[in-house]
């Protein structure tokens, strides 16, 4: 479900009994959102979006506290880690192909197929087990196979276990994005945009380290033979990352506790467990809030009326259909339910394309030809060249700052950023579009795929 944003001092037993009438503003009480669709009624599934409206009420009623402040840097481990371990394939290129003698192109192959399963199945998986699992797995995966992959003996292993790096890394961007606009009010959803700060500082801090490792540890460009003995730079530089990486997740599973989305409960037929959550969301942030399980009750009796049969026969549809995680044709029918919504998609679709396209020849490459085209030039050292792309990874910081203040821009926003009408909020429960990209103009497709999507989940 998308929604629009609009200031009002409605509270949750009125969007409860009518989410579209407006109330005027008396200025005396506690400012919340009132969430507009922009789908028609029956476009997604009509329970849900009932109590999806009261959900998105409550969590902007909680506003934004110290929950939220940690789930930013928690859920930016993952935009960190989709940063740097694309980025690795391309930074240790010059050394293992003098090492291992292999075409270089196939390394970055394995990479990106591992990357295409986990986005895939990271994406699904995290409506069909909840997203709590899926967020503490993904650097697990990576930061174990990461580490295992520096001592490769050869390039069949060191490319096998790259791909499965990649399937957890391929999962971070958009089980990571949905956490968090799952648990933010929407007056706060432009977070999302300036998140791509991790994405930079993972360029920065593994260019930083691929600098001295490999300048230092590797080869000369010009050597006819190449010991691993000699070539111990790129081997130092996955250990390291796989250890930080251990080290983020460690942070993630230990000191700090997810909650489970309360959308995704409430789609599986859990009112009671979806308030649960509420309730700890707005206790851990010194608040109270007034969400009570009669409330997303009497939505859903609202949609299908006071027939209570219908009723359980819709709630135990979705919990079923949950648990055998059968997944058909009307979930892609979905996002082309209306001209506008098929237009919008195809759009995203397309965009999404070209930028991987763009983004997978550059970053892959980069390095490689600093050091090739260095060469003709005159220094095609490995010192310049990772010390060129510690310098290109500098510069990408503010943009991920500037992108987060232009989205909200009434002048800019996200109808510049993406060309596209899309509404200026959402509280969104999906984020299929988000994957592995660079910074400043995508993570903007991020949030606009979430403005456009419709949360289905069933």
């Amino acid at each position: 479900m998308s929604d629009i944003v609009k200031s009002s001092t409605r509270g949750l037993d009125s969007v409860a009994s009518s989410a579209h009438d407006p109330v005027p503003d008396n200025g005396d009480e506690k400012k919340i959102v009132i969430l507009e669709d922009m789908f028609r009624d029956g476009d997604v599934d009509p329970v849900y979006q009932a109590k999806a409206r009261i959900l998105n009420t409550a969590i902007q009623e909680i506003g934004m506290g110290r929950y939220q402040i940690y789930l930013f840097c928690c859920a930016g481990f993952g935009w960190f880690a989709d940063s740097v371990w694309p980025l690795i394939t391309g930074l240790i290129m010059s050394p293992v192909v003098s090492e291992f003698k292999f075409n270089a192109p196939f390394l970055i192959l394995a990479a990106n197929v591992g990357l295409l399963v986990g986005a895939i199945f990271w994406s699904f998986g995290c409506d069909v087990w909840g997203r709590r699992w899926s967020f503490n797995l993904t650097l697990f995966i990576t930061g174990i196979f990461g580490l295992a992959a520096g001592g490769s003996p050869n390039f069949i292993a060191l490319a096998s276990l790259l791909a499965v790096v990649g399937i957890g890394v391929g999962g971070n961007m958009p089980v990571d994005s949905a956490v968090f606009l799952d648990l933010v009010p929407a007056s706060h959803q432009y977070l999302l945009t300036v998140m791509a700060v991790w994405w930079s500082l993972g360029q920065l801090v593994v260019s930083l380290l691929a600098w001295p490792f490999i300048a230092n540890f590797s080869c000369p460009v010009d050597a006819t033979t190449c010991p691993r003995s000699e070539n111990m730079g790129w081997r130092y530089l996955l250990f390291t990352l796989g250890a930080l990486t251990l080290v983020l997740w460690g942070v993630r599973f230990f000191l700090f506790k997810l909650f489970e989305s309360p959308r995704f409960l409430v789609g599986i037929g859990k009112d009671a467990e979806a308030v649960e959550v509420i309730n700890k969301l707005a206790q851990y942030n010194s608040t109270t809030t007034t969400l009570t399980v009669d409330q997303l009750v009497n939505a859903g009796k609202s949609v299908l009326g006071d027939n209570v049969s219908d009723v359980q026969h819709q709630e135990k549809r979705r919990s079923v259909l949950s648990q055998t995680s059968v997944f058909g044709v009307k979930h892609v029918k979905a996002l082309f339910v209306t001209k506008k919504l098929a237009f919008t998609t195809s759009l995203l679709i397309l965009m999404w394309g070209v930028i991987g396209l763009a983004s997978t020849l550059y970053n892959s490459f980069l390095p490689y030809l600093f050091t090739t085209r260095g060469a003709q030039f005159g220094d095609g050292s490995l010192y310049i060249t990772y010390r060129n792309q510690f310098i290109l990874s500098v510069i990408g910081i503010p943009g991920a700052f500037l992108s987060g203040w232009a989205v909200d821009l009434r002048i800019l926003g996200r109808r510049v950023y993406l060309y596209s009408t899309t509404p200026r909020e959402r509280q969104g429960s999906q984020v299929p579009f988000c994957s592995r990209r660079p910074p400043r103009g995508v993570p903007t497709l991020c949030l606009g795929g979430t403005v456009v999507t419709p949360s289905v989940v069933i």
